[in-house]
């Protein structure tokens, strides 16, 4: 049974403190879910959940990051589904990002158009590791992320979940030297997005691994190999490499999953990545995507 993270004295994220951060690490480790089932909420209406319901999302966020909610929504294509949802968690500021629907959430599914299919969101090709609005400005960081399905592909459209506050403990217990490197300013720079010699977004540099004022880690990555650049320094290359190879592990703390209909992920912006898939005259894929400045509300 997951329970909440008690209160902790001291930072764990200095490192300097060892011994807060000890705590924090033991603390989380035994709290892990050890399967994918162990993070799922059946939910009876996903327009007004019962006590029940919002505490057991609730405390698989305080002590993951996440959870997955099985409604009985099916493929209704209201969009008003997961909004609900997003504010029964205090998720209500919107990153109406380019891509987005004209509402600020995005209708995830392939696109023909000009502009859209330039992104690999928009394609059915594989999608790396990574969380959503690596590229944003710091003062619009995301903090939390929806995901809620209409339609699955045909084949394929599997989504990988991790923690990232498991990805820290992972590189900070191999050396402590890689949670410095991707936490400088320098250590991840987005290039500018330019097409016909407009900027659409400037160079974006920041940490990987950063500490929210209340207290709580954001981590921003992507494992694209394009369009990426890194700091110089050996350490940064060690940190990188370490992190990408444990993604690429059997870790138990990676969970896999296809996200049926009605289906959803209410999650603190953790890794995540999407297998490629195919569609048929029966099966089109359809996600719809909203993302938040805020964090999921007492997690």
């Amino acid at each position: 049974m997951m329970t909440a993270s008690l209160p902790l004295q001291g930072n764990p994220y200095d490192l300097n403190d060892d011994q807060a951060y000890r705590i924090w690490r033991d603390d989380k480790m035994e709290q892990c879910p050890s399967r994918a089932e162990d993070l799922i909420v059946e939910i009876k209406d996903p327009y007004n959940l019962s006590k029940a319901e919002f505490n057991a999302l609730k405390t698989r966020c305080q002590s993951s990051n996440m959870a997955i909610y099985v409604s009985n929504s099916g493929s209704n294509p209201d969009k008003s589904i997961p909004s609900t949802l997003a504010r029964e968690f205090g998720l209500t500021e919107l990153d109406n990002n380019m891509g987005a629907d004209n509402d600020g959430i995005t209708s995830l599914k392939v696109a023909y158009d000009p502009w859209h299919k330039r992104y690999i969101p928009y394609t059915n090709r594989p999608i790396h590791w990574h969380t959503d609005g690596y590229y944003n400005p710091v003062e619009k960081q995301i903090n939390a992320l929806m995901l809620h399905c209409v339609s699955p592909a045909a084949m394929g459209g599997e989504n990988a979940l991790l923690d990232h506050e498991l990805a820290y403990i992972h590189l900070r217990d191999l050396n402590p030297d890689y949670i410095e490197a991707l936490m400088s300013p320098q250590a991840m720079s987005i290039p500018a997005n330019i097409k016909n010699n407009e900027v659409i977004r400037p160079v974006r540099n920041g940490p990987v691994f950063s500490v929210r004022t209340d207290g709580k880690l954001h981590m921003r990555y992507t494992a694209r190999k394009r369009n990426v650049d890194w700091n110089k320094d050996a350490t940064t290359r060690e940190a990188v490499n370490a992190l990408n190879n444990f993604l690429a592990s059997d870790s138990p703390h990676i969970f896999r999953l296809t996200l049926q209909p009605g289906q959803g992920l209410i999650c603190n912006n953790v890794l995540h990545d999407r297998s490629g898939f195919n569609n048929d005259e029966k099966y089109t894929r359809l996600l719809y995507r909203l993302r938040f400045y805020q964090r999921i509300a007492g997690s």
